[in-house]
């Protein structure tokens, strides 16, 4: 019999299958709360649950764990990244970053990802496999335990294209932001995406208050084809009125991600495009000075380029801000110490 994945189940769920087994539907109550908010690892730590049950749940439901392999701790602002082996073997990374509002978890939603962004090392091997919903919260589960921190935001940027994973997606914000679990605040969750308009537009539809961001990184169709695949399906005047209609349906103003590069997005004439692209509109740009890759050859302007690209657009009435580098001396791009730890296993 092919064990069901408990941590993926939401309450109501959770208490259709104690019905099922023939237990009292408060039992669901009981178990959501082991694995949500005192995020045990195993059934047997559940001491207000009877030898018996344990047992049946032994039996019938597989409860998800990732195995850390590697952290690595930044020695500039203790920034921390981990590798996460799932249970089939596949890998994942996270982050874990301090700021003064509180601590914030970057993480994977795919092992891989089949986007194929240029300036990514998370897609230089292509998509394994998408996440389940627990493999989702286990990465902010394993983080606050590891690290005895709170957990108050979480961005889905890491690893892999959210909404090519939609419905595990919708399954976690459910799980993550549930008054009986976790229940961090849904403005507080932030999903990263490169411009897959159909979920951008579904999501918007969700009755959800969650901050969506745009990965841009160019100010035109033309150069955003050659840096990213997806831009030859949808364009930008396609992806830019989901993103208005994402605003129109909850009232979250989008942010849009612009990584930027030497020679390849960081002109005058760039930062000129990009002020008519976000001229007038209820937005924020966060400009990102680019994590070199050793599989790409994208360098990252010198500081002065790009503190004058910022102030163009603030000059046009842009709201800009340059991202602050987090785990610079560590594998801090998205993908790196995955790719790093992958390659040297081949060998």
């Amino acid at each position: 019999m092919e064990k069901t994945d408990i941590k993926s189940l939401e309450l109501p769920q959770l208490t259709e299958e104690m019905t099922k087994i023939g237990e009292k539907a408060f039992r669901a109550k009981q178990i959501f709360d082991w694995l949500h908010v005192k995020l045990v690892d195993s059934f047997e730590e559940m001491t207000n649950l009877s030898k018996k049950l344990i047992q049946t749940l032994e039996e019938r439901y597989e409860l998800v764990r990732t195995n850390v392999l590697d952290v690595q701790i930044s020695g500039l602002d203790g920034t921390r990244k981990y590798l996460f082996e799932l249970p089939d073997g596949n890998l994942i990374e996270s982050v874990f970053m301090q700021y003064k509002h509180g601590n914030s978890v970057c993480i994977s939603s795919q092992a891989g990802c089949r986007m194929g962004c240029l300036f990514c090392a998370s897609t230089v091997d292509g998509l394994a496999r998408s996440l389940r919903p627990s493999e989702m919260l286990e990465q902010v589960y394993r983080i606050q335990k590891h690290t005895g921190e709170r957990i108050s935001n979480i961005v889905v940027m890491g690893s892999g294209e959210p909404m090519d994973n939609y419905e595990n997606l919708l399954r976690f914000l459910h799980l993550v932001t549930a008054k009986d679990g976790l229940g961090i605040s849904q403005r507080s969750i932030t999903i990263s995406t490169c411009g897959i308009v159909p979920g951008i537009r579904r999501l918007a539809d969700e009755g959800l208050g969650v901050t969506l961001a745009l990965s841009l990184h160019a100010s035109n169709d033309e150069k955003r084809k050659k840096i990213m695949p997806v831009a030859n399906k949808y364009a930008l005047q396609e992806v830019f009125e989901a993103c208005r209609y994402y605003f129109e349906q909850t009232g979250r103003r989008v942010t849009f991600e612009y990584s930027i590069a030497e020679g390849i997005n960081d002109a005058d004439e760039d930062a000129e495009e990009l002020t008519a692209l976000l001229k007038g509109k209820n937005c924020h740009l966060n400009l990102i000075p680019i994590n070199p890759v050793k599989e790409r050859n994208f360098v990252q302007p010198q500081k002065k380029i790009i503190e004058n690209f910022k102030n163009k657009l603030e000059k046009s009435g842009i709201n800009v801000t340059i991202r602050r580098e987090m785990g610079r001396d560590i594998d801090g791009a998205c993908g790196q110490l995955r790719k790093r730890y992958m390659d040297q296993n081949r060998k």
